[in-house]
C-alpha cells in the first residue's frame, strides 16, 4: 500500500489536496501527517527498488563498493527526510493532544454524573454523591489547568511522558494511584464540609486514621518510590552505557506495555494489569464506603508491592553494553581465504549493536565503526522489506586506505551513542 501511495503520489498534482504535505496552514496536522506518510512511502519505494537493482547511475554500476556506498548516502539523506517529517507530526501530535485528555477528563465526569443518577433511583440523592461530583469537577478542573499551561507536551499526560517521549510504566501508575487517593480525599473533605453534626464530623475524621487506610497508603507510597527510582536507575544505566536509549517520535499508549522495540514485556505488563486491577477494587470500595479511605485489604496490597518489586526487578535486568565478540575478513563465494588487507570488507559479530526502538533507517545511519584513528559509517544495505547491514549481531564494513598496516582497534559506536569494547585485529599490506 505504501509503495502504491507513493506511485499514485508522484504522479498526483502537486495542489490535488488541502492538506497534502505542503499544506500552508502553520502547524496543521493534517498536512504533517499526510507530509510524513509520502515521505515514507517515497522512502520504502526507493529503497526497494534499490534492493531489486534498479535506479543506479551507470558512474557506479561497474563498482560494488561503490554502487553499495552511492545507494547508502541516497536512503540515509532520504531517511533524514523522513525524521524530519515524522518529527514535525509528532510535535502536531503533541499540540492537539492537550484537547483530547481534557475531553476525556471531562467525558468521565459526565460518566460519573450518570452513574450516580442511576444508582439514586429509588435510593435518592445522598451528601456522598453530592461530594464525589463535586470532587470530581475539582479535580478535572485542575487537570485541565494543567493540561492547557503543557499543551505543548501532551497536556495532562506531560506528567507521564518519559525523557525519550514514551509513557512511562511507572509514572502512569503511580499518577493513577495518587489521582485516586486525592479524590478520595476530597470526597471526604466535601462530606465533612457539608457535615452538621459533632459525631458525624468525628466519624468522617476518623475515616482518615491509618488504621482505616493503611493498605492504600502503603501501595501508594511504594509506586511512587517506583516512579522515581526507575527514572534514576534507567539514567544511571544509560550514563554508565549499560543501557541504550533513543527517542520516540510520539508517545503511544502500548508504551505502557511494551519495550522500546514494541515489543510486549512481562514486567510491564504484570504491573499494569495487578495495579489496575487493585486500582478498580479500591475504586468500588470508596463508593461503598465513602465516609473513609479505600481499605485496601492487605493481600491485595501485599501482590501490588510483589508486582512492583518484580517490575523494579526488571528493570535492572534489561539493556546490556554492546560487544564486539569476533571480527573476521568477509569473504565472497570464489574468494581465496587471505588476510585482512585495506579496501577489504570486514564482519564485525557481536550483540547489541542495534537499540531498540533504533530500527528506522535514520537510526542505522548514524553507527560508526572506528578501525584504528578512522571513523567508518556503516553502510545501509537494502533487502526488500528491510535492511541486510547493519543489524544487532552482524556489520560489514570496508576498511578505507587510511588506515595504516599493522594491529589496529575496532570499535562499534551504535546510534544510542554506547561504544563497545575495543577488538584488535591486523591489517596486512
Amino acid at each position: 500500500m505504501a509503495v502504491q501511495e507513493a506511485r499514485q503520489g508522484t504522479e498526483a498534482p502537486r495542489g490535488a489536496g488541502a492538506h497534502d504535505g505542503g499544506c500552508t496552514c502553520g502547524d496543521c496536522p493534517h498536512g504533517a501527517r499526510a507530509g510524513h506518510r509520502r515521505a515514507e512511502a517515497e522512502f520504502l519505494l526507493q529503497r526497494d527498488g534499490f534492493a531489486a537493482g534498479h535506479g543506479l547511475p551507470a558512474a557506479v554500476a561497474h563498482s560494488v563498493s561503490a554502487s553499495r556506498q552511492w545507494v547508502s548516502e541516497e536512503l540515509t539523506q532520504s531517511a533524514e527526510l523522513v525524521a524530519e517529517r515524522g518529527r514535525a507530526e509528532g510535535e502536531a501530535w503533541l499540540t492537539r493532544l492537550w484537547l483530547r485528555t481534557a475531553a476525556t477528563v471531562w467525558a468521565a465526569v459526565v460518566a460519573l454524573l450518570l452513574v450516580q443518577a442511576l444508582t439514586a433511583v429509588g435510593a435518592g440523592w445522598s451528601d456522598a454523591r453530592t461530594a464525589g461530583l463535586l470532587a470530581a469537577l475539582v479535580v478535572a478542573g485542575a487537570l485541565t489547568t494543567a493540561s492547557w499551561f503543557h499543551r505543548a507536551r501532551g497536556g495532562a499526560l506531560a506528567p507521564v511522558i518519559g525523557e525519550d517521549n514514551r509513557l512511562s510504566t511507572s509514572r502512569a501508575v503511580a499518577a493513577a494511584w495518587v489521582l485516586l487517593v486525592a479524590y478520595a480525599v476530597l470526597v471526604l473533605v466535601g462530606r465533612l464540609a457539608a457535615a452538621s453534626g459533632h459525631a458525624e464530623r468525628d466519624a468522617l475524621l476518623s475515616g482518615l486514621d491509618l488504621s482505616r487506610g493503611a493498605g492504600v497508603v502503603t501501595v501508594l507510597a511504594v509506586v511512587c518510590v517506583i516512579a522515581v527510582l526507575v527514572r534514576r536507575v534507567v539514567g544511571v544505566r544509560v550514563l554508565a552505557q549499560r543501557l541504550q536509549k533513543v527517542r520516540a517520535a510520539r508517545p503511544r499508549a502500548a508504551d505502557l506495555l511494551t519495550d522500546d522495540a514494541g515489543r510486549g514485556t512481562f514486567a510491564d505488563i504484570q504491573y499494569v494489569v495487578i495495579g489496575a486491577v487493585a486500582l478498580v477494587f479500591a475504586a468500588v470500595r470508596l463508593a461503598r464506603r465513602p465516609d473513609q479511605l479505600p481499605d485496601l485489604p492487605w493481600g491485595l496490597a501485599v501482590v501490588v508491592l510483589v508486582s512492583a518489586a518484580t517490575y523494579l526487578a526488571g528493570k535492572y535486568a534489561e539493556g546490556g553494553r554492546p560487544v564486539i565478540l569476533s571480527v573476521v575478513r568477509a569473504r565472497e563465494a570464489g574468494d581465496l581465504d587471505a588476510p585482512i588487507r585495506t579496501g577489504d570488507d570486514i564482519e564485525i559479530r557481536g550483540a547489541g549493536f542495534v537499540p531498540p526502538g533504533a530500527q528506522t533507517a535514520d537510526r542505522l545511519s548514524r553507527m560508526v565503526v572506528r578501525i584504528g584513528p578512522v571513523h567508518v559509517h556503516v553502510p545501509l544495505v537494502p533487502v526488500t522489506g528491510g535492511f541486510s547491514n547493519p543489524t544487532d549481531a552482524v556489520l560489514t564494513v570496508p576498511v578505507p586506505a587510511d588506515v595504516e598496516p599493522g594491529r589496529v582497534d575496532v570499535q562499534v559506536v551504535t546510534a544510542a551513542g554506547a561504544e563497545t569494547n575495543r577488538y584488535a585485529i591486523d591489517v596486512t599490506d
